[in-house]
C-alpha cells in the first residue's frame, strides 16, 4: 500500500464520477485517472489497469457488474496487492464481481445524490468490507476524508436494507405521484393541491418532486436490481390491501382493526424511536414554516471568514431589525447562502436600508428580500 496511491475512476463523466475526481485531487491531494466512454478524450482501461494503485467503479448499477468483470479479464492478475471499490447502490452483485479478481475489495454507498458541499459531512456511508488486508489504513484514511456518518455492513445485509430503505420508500413516493397525476385534471395539479397542504404531504410532495427531478434509471435499477425488493413491495402492497379493504368494510370492526394495527405499528417502533421520529418531524415543520416567511432576506456571503455572519447580524441590529429565523443552504456552485426572517410588523424601511447597506458595503450580496 502506497500512503499517496493513484486512483482510477470507472464512469469519471458520470456526475458521481465528477465530485469524485474533484474530492480525490483537490481534498486529498492524489493523481486521479479516469475512463468513461461518454469522454472520448478519458484514459484507456489499459491506462487505469497499468497505472491506479485504486480502482474505484462509479458506473450505471445495471452495468456495473459486466464493467467489473470486463476489467478483471483485462487485468488478468495485474491487479494483486491493489484496491477495488465500487459505489453502487447494489452491493451482492458487484461485491461478488470484484471478488472474482484477486484486488482487496471493498464497498462503499454514499447515502446521497453527489452533494454541493465539496465532503460527505453529515451524510449516511454504508461501507462492505470484504477482502481487505494491507489496504485497511488507506481506507480508514478515506473515510476519515470523506467525513461521513458510517455503518458497516456486509453486501447482502446491505441489500436486504435498501429493498426497505430505498425500495419501498422510492414506491411508496412514485405510487403518490402517479394518483396526484390521475387528480390533475380535476383539480387543478399540484399547485392547486399545495395551498392545502399539510406539513406531511408538503414533504412528501418534496420527496416525490426529488425523486422525479433525477436520472429515473437510477431508480429503475433500485427497483429491478435489488433481488429483495419484491419481497418488500409484496408486503407493502397487502398493508395497502389490507387497509383498503378496512375502509371499504367501514364498520366498527374494520376500525376496531385500523387501530389494532396502528397499536402494533407504535409497539414495533418503540418508544425512543416515536420520541426521536416525532421530534425531526416538528423540527422539519418549524423549517417549511420559517420558508415562507412574508419579510426575508436571502443573503450570500463573498468573503467566507470568521465573523462575517456576526457582522452581518449586526447591520440589521443596528437598523432595529428583529430577526424570527435563520437558515443556510448551498447552491450547485456550493455557496452558502443565508434564508433570514424577521418578525411581524418589521418597519419595510428599516429593512429596506439594511439590505442596502449589506449590499453597498460589500459585506454580502443580497440576492432576494420581501
Amino acid at each position: 500500500m502506497t500512503p499517496s496511491p493513484t486512483i482510477a475512476i470507472v464512469g469519471s463523466a458520470g456526475t458521481y464520477g465528477r465530485w469524485l475526481r474533484g474530492f480525490f485531487e483537490r481534498r486529498m491531494g492524489l493523481r486521479v485517472l479516469g475512463h468513461d466512454p461518454g469522454d472520448p478524450g478519458s484514459d484507456t482501461p489499459e491506462t487505469l489497469l497499468e497505472h491506479a494503485d485504486v480502482l474505484l467503479f462509479a458506473t450505471p448499477i445495471r452495468q456495473t457488474t459486466e464493467v467489473i468483470d470486463d476489467y478483471v479479464r483485462r487485468s488478468a492478475g495485474r491487479e494483486a496487492g491493489r484496491l477495488w471499490l465500487d459505489i453502487t447502490s447494489i452491493k451482492q452483485a458487484p461485491t461478488e464481481a470484484m471478488l472474482r479478481s484477486r484486488a482487496e475489495v471493498a464497498g462503499l454507498h454514499p447515502m446521497t445524490a453527489p452533494p454541493k458541499a465539496p465532503t460527505l459531512k453529515g451524510r449516511v456511508v454504508v461501507v462492505c468490507e470484504s477482502r481487505l488486508e494491507r489496504w485497511r489504513p488507506w481506507l480508514q484514511v478515506l473515510l476519515d476524508a470523506l467525513e461521513g456518518e458510517y455503518v458497516h455492513a456486509s453486501a447482502e445485509r446491505h441489500d436486504r436494507m435498501m429493498a426497505l430503505v430505498q425500495a419501498m420508500v422510492h414506491a411508496s413516493h412514485l405510487a403518490q405521484a402517479g394518483v396526484l397525476g390521475e387528480y390533475a385534471e380535476d383539480l387543478g395539479g399540484l399547485r392547486a393541491i399545495l395551498p392545502f397542504r399539510s406539513a406531511s404531504f408538503e414533504l412528501d410532495a418534496a420527496i416525490a418532486a426529488r425523486i422525479l427531478s433525477l436520472n429515473p434509471a437510477i431508480y429503475e435499477e433500485i427497483q429491478f436490481g435489488n433481488r429483495h425488493a419484491a419481497e418488500v413491495l409484496d408486503r407493502l402492497l397487502a398493508q395497502f390491501t389490507e387497509l383498503r379493504g378496512l375502509v371499504r368494510q367501514g364498520d366498527d370492526a374494520a376500525r376496531a382493526r385500523f387501530r389494532e394495527r396502528f397499536l402494533h405499528s407504535r409497539e414495533v417502533f418503540g418508544q425512543q424511536a416515536l420520541d426521536e421520529g416525532s421530534y425531526a418531524y416538528e423540527r422539519v415543520g418549524y423549517l417549511l414554516a420559517d420558508l415562507v416567511t412574508r419579510r426575508y432576506a436571502s443573503v450570500h456571503l463573498p468573503q467566507d471568514r470568521p465573523g462575517s455572519l456576526r457582522a452581518l447580524l449586526h447591520v440589521f441590529e443596528r437598523h432595529g431589525v428583529s430577526l424570527e429565523s435563520i437558515h443556510s443552504s448551498r447552491t450547485p456552485a456550493g455557496e452558502v447562502h443565508f434564508r433570514i426572517g424577521f418578525v411581524g410588523g418589521t418597519d419595510p424601511a428599516a429593512l429596506a436600508t439594511a439590505v442596502a447597506e449589506i449590499d453597498a458595503t460589500g459585506l454580502g450580496h443580497v440576492l432576494e428580500a420581501g
